[in-house]
Parts: structure tokens; sequence; C-alpha cells
């Protein structure tokens, strides 16, 4: 690879790199959330409330579709991370080379049955008939994209497994100036609607895979991958579904668990699906900024525990947990002084502003909780913690179905009981999050350090046990 490129983050200080690494990723997460912004406030100023709504009432479906290849993404990028911070450059070849068919084959897969189950998910959920027809549309259009997005997500996590975070920074800033112009262009001019907006975000998304992809090929070598290290391995194939796998179940059900949010949100109308669509994009945008720190610490993580360097993992970690208090505590001004103005950018209908404006007032006292998720669960991917993703996605699930039935028929709440079920599940899933890194299994989860063999010499096994054993003596250390 490009040496310029490469951040071992084994030496050093960690905050120092964690930092430096999150701000590319911080700047590349608010320009793919951009997609999302840019497509509610083209929908709600030039087409209508109800068309915003229309793509809101589709977003938790979609989000569980895309899960799939993010986690399998994340996933790999765990095991390049940890084989890289192991200095085990030919493991890092092949699980690129592995990754291929494990993204390739299970977003096609997953792609055509977003398009065939759209509809009969969107009746299921109590989307009001409507919006139902616009829904469904965007939903099946966005949903035909999603091989790039698993290509692009692939890519994207093995350069930054490696230290890279600022080349996907770039793909991404390019295909959103074309998600922005097409948007523009088709909804404004050609009057395309809903089709329009989301035929902008799937040639955007094409595009940053694309080009992903060629700089790759043409300037890592890691990606330069001869054809005996293309041939499918195994072994490896499942070590990466064996991460990414829970990875993507654990963001699938946190998706299950807001589509049945959503089906509550639905039945309080069209004003307050619109309000809640604003909200939702406002706080994405919020997550970005607990998302990107947690990418770098789970790249951080992969990569010292890797080294076997257990106490450097947890200096990062908490040094990691101060920014997020800092940043939580930071936005509740914010919101409450610029909140009404975010929310009037996306529609004009005050009833809209005012619930979207009290939401978001409401909900940033909540932001340190949110946080508290995002950083000890990066550390426990980081490490190989499979178990816990399964987990984090059963609580949330539990949480968001609990509270909103509960809160739904609490006659004086109204429509508060949406967003007070969103801020109580940010506080019982971080207590859940804390506890498991309290437990400190992480230490020993390392998937690199595994006994099983992926096919190498006998010298390369030995040297997997090897680090598994350091990695145990440190845990022995440690505790």
């Amino acid at each position: 690879m490009n040496k310029s490129k490469v951040v071992d983050m084994t030496s050093g200080t960690p905050i120092r790199h964690i930092l430096v690494f999150t701000i590319p990723l911080l700047i590349g997460n608010i320009f793919q959330q951009l997609y999302n912004m840019v497509d509610s406030i083209v929908v709600g100023k030039y087409v209508g409330k109800d068309a915003l709504a229309a793509v809101g009432a589709c977003g938790s479906m979609n989000f569980l579709f895309f899960a799939l290849s993010s986690g399998l993404s994340i996933g790999i990028g765990v095991i390049v991370s940890q084989y890289f911070g192991a200095k085990d450059d030919k493991n890092v070849r092949l699980t690129i080379a592995n990754s291929v068919y494990v993204l390739c084959a299970s977003s096609l897969i997953v792609s055509l049955l977003a398009i065939a189950l759209a509809k009969y998910i969107l009746i299921l959920l109590g989307t009001p008939e409507s919006i139902l027809a616009d829904s469904v549309l965007y939903a099946r259009t966005t949903c035909a994209g999603i091989l790039a997005i698993a290509i692009y997500n692939g890519v994207a996590s093995i350069l930054r497994a490696l230290g890279d975070s600022r080349t996907p920074l770039c793909f991404l800033i390019l295909s959103s100036i074309v998600n922005v112009s097409l948007d523009l262009f088709f909804v404004i001019l050609l009057h395309m609607g809903i089709l329009g907006v989301a035929l902008a975000t799937v040639v955007a998304q094409i595009i940053s895979a694309v080009t992903c992809v060629i700089y790759a090929l043409k300037k890592v070598d890691y990606f330069r991958l001869s054809k005996e290290e293309m041939k499918p391995n195994k072994l490896l194939i499942v070590r990466c579904f064996k991460l990414g796998v829970p990875l993507s179940l654990q963001s699938s059900m946190i998706a299950i668990s807001c589509m049945a949010l959503q089906g509550v949100v639905n039945t309080y109308g069209e004003d307050v699906i619109a309000a809640n669509t604003i909200t939702s994009r406002v706080e994405m945008i919020v997550q970005m900024g607990f998302s990107s720190i947690a990418s770098a610490l789970t790249v951080f993580s992969g990569q010292n525990i890797g080294a076997a360097k257990v106490e450097r993992v947890k200096k990062g970690f908490w040094q990691s947990v101060v920014v997020a208090v800092i940043f939580s505590i930071i936005l509740i001004p914010f919101m409450y002084i610029l909140g009404s103005k975010i929310t009037s950018i996306f529609v004009s209908e005050q009833s809209v502003v005012d619930i979207g404006y009290g939401a978001l007032k409401f909900t940033s006292l909540f932001y340190i909780f949110l946080g508290m998720i995002y950083m000890p669960r990066a550390l426990l991917n980081g490490c190989g913690d499979t178990a816990f993703s399964m987990i984090n996605g059963v609580t949330e699930v539990i949480c968001r179905v609990l509270f909103s039935q509960l809160f739904m028929h609490l006659a004086f709440l109204g429509y508060w009981a949406v967003w007070g079920t969103t801020v109580a599940t940010w506080f019982f899933t971080s207590i859940v999050c804390m506890y498991r890194y309290f437990r400190g299994k992480w230490i020993s989860k390392s998937l690199v350090a595994a006994d099983e063999s992926l096919g190498e010499p006998k010298e390369n096994r030995k040297k997997e046990k090897g680090l598994l054993g350091r990695i145990r003596l440190s845990a022995g250390r440690a505790g």
C-alpha cells in the first residue's frame, strides 16, 4: 500500500491517533448523511409534506436491508485491522480476496428480497394509504443499489482498517456532489418527484463504489491479488461471516425495533410522521459524531488487540469516552438555539416545525447516553466480541417495542410517546453496553489469534497461537 496512507496505531498517543483518524470519518459521515438530508429537503420543499412522510415511512425498513452489507463490511474491517496490527500481511490479503465473495453474494440476495418484500413490510407497518405507493417506489429503487453500497462499504472499511480514513472521504464528497446535483435536476427540472430523489441516491452510490475500487486496485498493494490468493478459502469466508453476521444482525434488530416504533409513529398522522422524519435526519447527523469516534476506536482497538496491547486499548477507550461526553454537552444549547431553524429547513408547515423543534430540545438532553452506546460497542467490535453484537441488538428491540407500546397507552403523553421511547431506549442500552465492557470478556476475543487454521503452513499457525498466548497473558495481568 502507499506507505504514506498506512497508520500503525499500536504505538504513539492513543487519543491523537483516534482524533486524527476521526476527522476524515466525521466529514465523510456528514457527507454520507447529506444524501438523506438533501432527499428530505428537496422532497419536503418541492413535492410536499406527504411525500416527505413517504420517504420517512420506509427509512427504518431500508436500514434493515442495508444492515447486512454494513455489518459484514465492519466485520471484514475488524479482521483486517487485527491482522494488520499483528503484522500478518498474508492474511490481510486473503481476507480482502474472500471479502469479495462474501459481500457480492450477500448483497445481491438481500437486494432481491428487499425489492420483493418492500410493499408487504410497509403495509405491515401500517403505512397510511395516502403515502404507501410513494414509499414502496422509494424503497424499491434505493434497495436496487445495495450491491453498490456493499462494495463501497467493503473497500472503505478495509482502507480504514489499514489506517487510511482520508481516501474514502474523497469518494464520498464526489458522490455527495453528484447526489445533490441529480436531486435538483430530477426533481426541480424533470419533475420526477420521489423517483428522481431515489435515482439520484442510487447513481451517487454507484459512483462512490466504482471510484473507490479503481483507486484501491491502482494504489493499494494489498488489493493487487494473485489468482492463487483469489481462490475461495472456506475457513476464512466462515470467519468473515462469524464476525460480520452478528454485527449485521445487531443492525438488523435495531432496524426492526425502529420499524416497530415507526408503526407507532404512523398512528399519529402525517404531521407527526413528517416531524419524526426530520428529527431522525437531524439525529443521524448527531450520531455521525459518535459514529466517527467509534469507527476510529474500532480500528484502534482492532490493531492493538491484534498486537496484544490490552492496556493501550483501555486507555484509548476512556479517552474516547471523554470526547463523546464533551460532544454531548455542546449539542444541548445548539439544539435549543437553532432547533427551530433546523426543522424549518425541511418543511414550511408550522405545525410540523413546532413538533420537530420540541422533539429536538427534548432528545438533546439525553445524547450522552447515546454516546455511551457507541463507545463500548466500538471497542467490543474491534476486539472481536461478536456475542455482544446480538445482545446489543436484542436489547434495543426489547426497549423500543416495550416502551413504545407502554408509552402509547399513556394518554397524557400523546405523540411524545415517540421520542420518549427513543430516549428510554438510549438510556437502558447504554447501561448494557457499559456493563459488557466492565465484564472484560473482550480482552481474549481476538479472532486473529483464534486457534483454528486458515490453511496456512504450520509455522503460521504457531504464530497465531503465540499471539493468543500473549493476549491471554495480557488479560491475566489486566485482571
